[in-house]
């Protein structure tokens, strides 16, 4: 499991009792839009798509203002902005890999934000191609312990249903997919009754990268201060932080 999957996990878990930030509806309609847009606006056939979807109804977006995303990226509903998917890549402390995945309809404000974001917390931005090679586009389900899953059970069901792998990640079982496999695994897992953490189209390193004390606050304020970028969808790493030390630093 990559240390920034881990993370994910631990904000999710801690946004859950926090007021929803005032632009995180407003992303997550952006990214189904541009999903519809670019792939059509069937869900079962398009799978960034289904993946935008899920996760907007995972954060309580409401079904209406998913519906009206969708046709406006087919075009079946006008107004609203011309968004184009930008991605930068690059380093951060420790010589952590990054990708940042954004939607703008401003490429020089989205770049200069981005770029001031590396430079104020130690990292660096890279040509296009630099970090890329580090990362595959995969399907990943978690699905937390604490809902007593039994292992076996859970690695059969998975793997029947389409998956790659079934990993021990710490207080989590991660669910590795293809990209179009993620869909059909998540609700084969949900039909029998085990609750899913979270499941979405994601960058999976092939290697991982230790970083620890200082230099892991360096790294997750760098995560943070780029998440927290209006243009910005997605942040990948490919940082190794023990979950304990995560946990403190968040």
């Amino acid at each position: 499991m990559s240390g920034h999957s881990k993370w994910s996990t631990i904000k999710r878990k801690k946004a859950a009792a926090d007021a929803k930030r005032s632009n995180a509806f407003a992303k997550l309609l952006r990214a189904v839009e541009v999903a519809a847009r670019e792939g059509g606006g069937s869900i079962d056939g398009n799978p960034t798509l289904a993946s935008a979807v899920d996760k907007a109804r995972d954060a309580s977006v409401p079904w209406d203002n998913i519906e009206r995303a969708i046709k406006r990226g087919t075009g079946e509903l006008g107004g609203g902005a011309r968004y184009e998917e930008v991605t930068y890549e690059g380093y951060g402390p420790g010589g952590v890999a990054l990708i940042v995945e954004t939607l703008t309809d401003n490429r020089n404000r989205t770049s200069q934000d981005v770029r001031y974001a590396f430079t104020r917390n130690g990292g660096s931005l890279g040509d296009p191609g630099s970090t890329a090679w580090m990362f595959t586009r995969k399907g990943v389900v978690q699905i937390e312990k604490s809902a007593g899953v039994d292992e076996e059970k859970l690695l059969e069901m998975a793997l029947d249903a389409g998956a790659e792998d079934v990993a021990d990640a710490g207080s989590t079982w991660e669910i590795t997919t293809d990209a179009t496999a993620l869909r059909r695994v998540r609700e084969v897992i949900e039909a029998a009754g085990i609750p899913v953490l979270s499941a979405e189209l994601t960058m999976v390193p092939q290697t991982q990268v230790p970083v620890d004390g200082a230099q892991a606050r360096q790294v997750l304020a760098l995560l943070d201060a780029l998440e927290e970028l209006d243009d910005v969808q997605n942040v990948y790493a490919n940082f190794d932080i023990p979950e304990e030390v995560m946990a403190e630093v968040g």
